[in-house]
């Protein structure tokens, strides 16, 4: 990360909602907001974000973690009573995969040392686990309005190309639609980390993330993110450690898009309710999710 800037200048939401929250960004979905999302269901068409997966099986080899280059998910097979009356299986589940569409909790990647909102790294992940900003926070789950900013309608964008606040503001004209605090914003780049791994993705920059503080957006979802190499010059990681890390904005990493904009342009509609129900899964820095928006 480069220093010829002050950090304390990047977008931040610290110290917004008090030096214990946990929440973030979530807490610009109010139950107003919650009720306004739900005006969105008129066909009650559903579409998924999440990207599909088939379990590796185990057996034959170590019960170990998923690598990189194996499925996000193993399995291995039980079964009770001879003959079987009743079959079970072992997960073993990388929550952060490149194959798996998840929702990282604030707390997952640091900045300068720091987690949101400002809370020592030292401090909040210990050997005995995390004591700040997990999944903890998804317990009621989320319910908001999603808004779709398709920026490259007739295909995807450039190779590197640097995703700014210009950008999403002339998707979102284009599309017809106006960005409100509480939304959630999914974005098509035309990418997918499956299907491109090795490229030069493109990738968001700081200054898309100041367009987001400034919309008060509360949830983030894309077929593009964090682009490897960094495409911003500021920063390596600009939705992580900005989005997450100082302006706590849940992620919801590696969703699948393509559907979702085929309906949208299908309806002439670009926002929908969108619903996430993780597992009530606490002192965790990520969750597998299937996020779900419905028209």
């Amino acid at each position: 990360m480069s220093r010829d800037f002050d950090i304390a200048d990047l977008p931040s939401n610290w110290g917004r909602w008090g030096v214990d929250d946990e929440l973030g960004t979530l807490n610009l979905i109010t139950d107003s907001v919650r009720a306004r999302a739900a005006e969105q269901v008129r066909t009650g068409r559903s579409v998924s974000l999440a990207m599909p997966v088939d379990p590796a099986s185990m057996m034959g080899g170590p019960f170990a973690p998923p690598t990189p280059a194996s499925p996000p998910v193993q399995q291995a097979m039980l079964y009770t009573g001879t003959p079987p009356m009743a079959m079970a299986e072992v997960l073993i589940l990388a929550p952060h995969h490149a194959g798996l569409t998840h929702l990282d909790a604030v707390v997952h990647v640091p900045i300068d040392g720091h987690v949101y909102p400002g809370r020592p790294l030292a401090e909040t992940v210990t050997p005995s686990g995390i004591r700040h900003g997990s999944t903890t926070a998804f317990a009621d789950g989320v319910v908001t309005r999603g808004v779709l900013l398709d920026l490259s309608p007739e295909g995807r964008l450039p190779k590197a190309h640097p995703v700014t606040g210009a950008d999403l503001a002339a998707a979102a004209r284009r599309n017809g639609v106006q960005v409100e605090p509480g939304d959630a914003l999914v974005v098509r780049g035309g990418w997918s980390t499956a299907r491109n791994m090795g490229e030069q993705m493109p990738g968001m920059t700081v200054d898309a993330l100041t367009w987001m503080r400034d919309h008060d957006v509360a949830l983030y979802a894309g077929d593009i993110g964090d682009a490897h190499p960094p495409v911003d010059e500021q920063i390596a990681m600009p939705l992580h450690q900005v989005g997450l890390a100082r302006m706590g904005m849940p992620l919801i990493d590696l969703a699948e898009v393509e559907e979702l904009s085929s309906v949208c342009a299908s309806q002439n509609r670009f926002t929908f309710l969108l619903s996430i129900a993780p597992l009530r899964l606490r002192g965790a820095t990520g969750v597998p999710v299937n996020p779900l928006a419905i028209f």
